[in-house]
């Protein structure tokens, strides 16, 4: 079979043509202005199709558009003033999705609401399954580490912060340069969040109940779900056990001043955060309009009487259900608010 070859340099006249061609596409004809940028109003954002399956078939959120950098397309409403971005676990998905969506001209951020949302490992000193955390911290995985086994005999942990002392209870803050490693939420917003879903009933389980009963000696694991106030930690390491669930107490509270409290653990939110402090610094957002919430799929901590081992891979599966249904019954709580009282909203941002 005789094969057709492309000179070198033809093909690269091939690609040069094509690509003053699309540019060409993309520049507004003379005379013709260009199309204004979609006015959002709410950006849900979600690490994974999963999680968002229940804001697009319930909020209408049908229309698709590509995002260039971003594995998934934005989905968005008829009005084109909310939108949807599912990041891709992890960190790095989650920082990137985010800055691509907010150097991308076609939308206007600058008043827009953001609500993280997704499911979570909870700590059962504070949360039951099925549960709902408002964060006003977000605390990030950066940090040094040696084998526990090569550490001073006093250290608890082989983990330790970058330029600070070993962390251990009631060890002292260490010092954490805003937008690197600890993000400070808008605490009125997050208590008018609070506030506002607070009494919803979340949907519970009988397997769960059971699967929770488990977990005695911790008050709050056995609580069917609830809304609540807590803060999580964000690392790209999927961690269980009793003692990394000490540590990540530790951790956040040391990183946050003694004033953050550990709740929830996640792959994305210090990511999400990250990328949203930098738009924030060149006013393509507004970082006081940012809300992370997350819901609980499964414990932290195995139940006493099991290793922490076993207890990773015997989740409930249907752990993540619960929390689905928790998130999309509180953010879209906050959601319709949002945009029923868009008027006052775009100025104000609400408070208790």
């Amino acid at each position: 079979m005789n094969q057709r070859t492309v000179h070198p340099c033809g093909f690269f006249l091939i690609c040069g043509i094509l690509s003053v061609a699309n540019l060409c596409a993309q520049v507004p004809a003379q005379g013709s202005a260009a199309p204004k940028p979609w006015p959002i109003r709410v950006v849900i954002v979600t690490p994974m199709s999963s999680e968002f399956d229940h804001w697009g078939e319930r909020e209408h959120l049908s229309e698709t558009v590509d995002l260039p950098g971003n594995t998934q397309p934005l989905h968005t409403n008829a009005e084109h003033t909310i939108l949807g971005l599912i990041s891709g676990a992890s960190l790095p998905n989650a920082a990137g999705s985010i800055m691509v969506l907010g150097l991308d001209p076609r939308f206007d951020l600058t008043h827009a609401y953001w609500i993280i949302n997704g499911i979570a490992g909870v700590d059962p000193e504070d949360a039951s399954i099925g549960s709902a955390a408002w964060a006003n911290y977000v605390v990030g995985d950066t940090m040094r580490e040696v084998d526990p086994r090569e550490a001073p005999a006093d250290w608890p942990y082989g983990l330790f912060a970058n330029g600070g002392p070993q962390v251990t209870p009631g060890a002292t803050p260490v010092t954490v340069r805003p937008g690197s490693n600890s993000y400070t939420l808008n605490a009125s917003l997050v208590a008018w969040a609070f506030q506002k879903t607070k009494d919803l009933k979340l949907p519970d389980d009988p397997e769960i109940a059971a699967f929770r009963a488990a977990y005695t000696g911790y008050p709050n694991a056995l609580r069917p779900p609830f809304v609540l106030i807590g803060d999580d930690f964000a690392s790209d390491h999927y961690w269980h056990g009793k003692i990394l669930t000490q540590f990540a107490n530790d951790w956040v509270k040391a990183l946050t001043g003694g004033k953050g409290s550990f709740v929830m653990t996640e792959m994305e939110d210090s990511g999400f955060l990250n990328s949203l402090y930098r738009l924030d610094a060149v006013h393509r957002v507004d970082l006081n309009r940012v809300l992370v919430l997350r819901t609980a799929s499964n414990y932290s901590i195995q139940p006493p009487g099991v290793t922490a081992v076993a207890s990773l891979t015997t989740r409930h599966p249907g752990g993540s259900k619960l929390a689905m249904e928790s998130a999309w019954l509180c953010g879209s709580t906050i959601l319709h608010s949002l945009v029923d009282n868009w008027d006052k909203d775009y100025d104000h941002i609400p408070a208790p």
